[in-house]
């Protein structure tokens, strides 16, 4: 994770395809897909609109399995990389919002694991107090953060245990939320709009998803055995994360029929609580907890990998502490001292999603238009020549814009945010993305002429 080198040493290149496909099934098997899935349906979808909004959805990995293939060609991380995108300098703004937006997420996510830690514990009776909250903060960041000692190789041989572990007892809660659900009831749901309701479906899952995403996939393909072929790489990312995704999606919609307020409950893990025998109770809140840790995983290396991208050179022992250190105030912040921190901290992220949907569709095309032959090495170390890529920067700026123009939630609204786009901001990422395209192919062709 130095910055010294540019590429990733030979040594270190380790990972099969299937470690590769465990670690993204194990980033993906937490029990939030269900709760993915019951959102379909608030889109008002017919069942099988719902199910292929679904799959549409979590086959959008493909676009950190291309990210992760470009990763393990050039043996570089993701921001190594993009600096030949934006130039050494230009870089460090969307390298920044990639590490605030891994660090951010990561502080929901322990937080969330501590209240479900804490829940699981009230099922065997044990007093909820301040002080117990507390030892479940702790022990579950702990178990994140031990992460940090850890090795790639090691680090894929957990994720591939985890995988097991929680992706059986997910498919015990899968089997009862099946004999529970009312089919007949699902499959008399009414068609919706195609435009106005499927659409925006699947790009709510690829922007809580695969986009979000898209920044740490270089960040393991780049450790990928050089011998792996580049197309195994490619779907080891894209159906390892999108297998378990669009399983618990589906599980999600039939269980709507449940439980019709989980789409829009405060605390879904509560409402499905409610939807599984009481016996199972401890077990289920160990899944939920549990199924979390492995995204936990992937997000902390990926945050200190970012870190020393941007050019702040610490020991791996000091970032360590230092991630930990944000991210036990944040959470501590939130669970002891302002409970509404969290819906205003979330939207934040939201809009730094829009920041890095742009991103993620310059790097591809700056990829497939320039780099046809490989990436200039000199271009992605800390002291290259290149500080400024206008073109990349300029496309990310203007695609950025569209995207807050387009953008509709409780905070903001942008001018356009009209029709389809009213109350849903992850369509504004798809335009945003889009936007990126376009101009960076008008860039490329107006180069050409020149």
């Amino acid at each position: 994770m130095d910055n010294e080198f540019v590429k990733v040493p030979e040594k270190d290149k380790t990972l099969s395809p299937g470690k590769l496909f465990y670690n993204w099934f194990a980033a993906n098997i937490g029990i939030m897909g269900f709760v993915y899935g019951a959102i379909i349906v608030s889109y008002h979808l017919s069942f099988w609109q719902s199910v292929t909004a679904a799959l549409i959805g979590a086959l959008t990995f493909a676009i950190p399995g291309w990210v992760a293939m470009i990763g393990q060609r050039e043996g570089v991380t993701t921001f190594k990389m993009s600096r030949a995108t934006f130039g050494t300098y230009g870089n460090k703004i969307p390298n920044f919002m990639a590490w605030l937006n891994m660090v951010g997420w990561l502080a929901v996510n322990v937080i969330t694991g501590t209240l479900l830690f804490s829940a699981m514990l009230k099922t065997i009776h044990v007093p909820q107090t301040g002080f117990t909250k507390f030892i479940c903060l702790v022990v579950f960041a702990g178990l994140v953060f031990l992460s940090g000692i850890f090795k790639e190789d090691t680090l894929a041989k957990i994720q591939t245990w985890l995988s097991w572990i929680f992706g059986g007892l997910t498919l015990v809660m899968l089997i009862m939320f099946l004999m529970n659900a009312n089919w007949g009831e699902a499959f008399a749901m009414k068609p919706g709009s195609w435009v106005t309701g499927w659409l925006p479906a699947v790009a709510f899952i690829a922007a809580g998803s695969s986009i979000s995403w898209s920044m740490a996939a270089a960040d393991w393909g780049a450790y990928v055995h050089p011998n792996t072929k580049p197309s195994a790489t490619f779907w080891n990312t894209t159906l390892g994360a999108a297998t378990p995704l669009f399983i618990l999606m589906a599980g999600g919609v039939l269980l709507s029929t449940i439980s019709p307020s989980l789409a829009s409950a405060s605390d879904p893990y509560q409402v499905m609580y409610g939807a599984i025998p009481g016996w199972f109770g401890f077990l289920y809140f160990l899944v939920a907890a549990g199924g979390i840790i492995p995204q936990c995983l992937v997000s902390f290396r990926s945050a200190r990998i970012n870190l020393s991208t941007i050019g702040i050179e610490v020991s791996q022992k000091t970032s360590l502490i230092l991630h930990a250190v944000i991210i036990i105030l944040i959470s501590i912040y939130v669970l002891f001292i302002s409970g509404d921190f969290l819906s205003n901290f979330e939207l934040f992220l939201n809009f730094l999603g829009i920041c890095l949907a742009s991103w993620v569709a310059i790097f591809l095309v700056d990829s497939v238009i320039y780099r046809k032959n490989g990436y200039d090495v000199k271009l992605m170390e800390p002291n290259s020549s290149v500080h400024y890529n206008w073109p990349g920067i300029i496309s990310w700026i203007i695609a950025t814009i569209f995207g807050f123009l387009f953008t509709s939630n409780a905070a903001y609204r942008g001018p356009f945010a009209h029709g389809i786009f009213e109350n849903n901001s992850s369509l504004a990422v798809f335009v945003s993305g889009i936007a990126a395209i376009i101009v960076m192919f008008i860039k490329s062709s107006d180069k050409q002429e020149d």
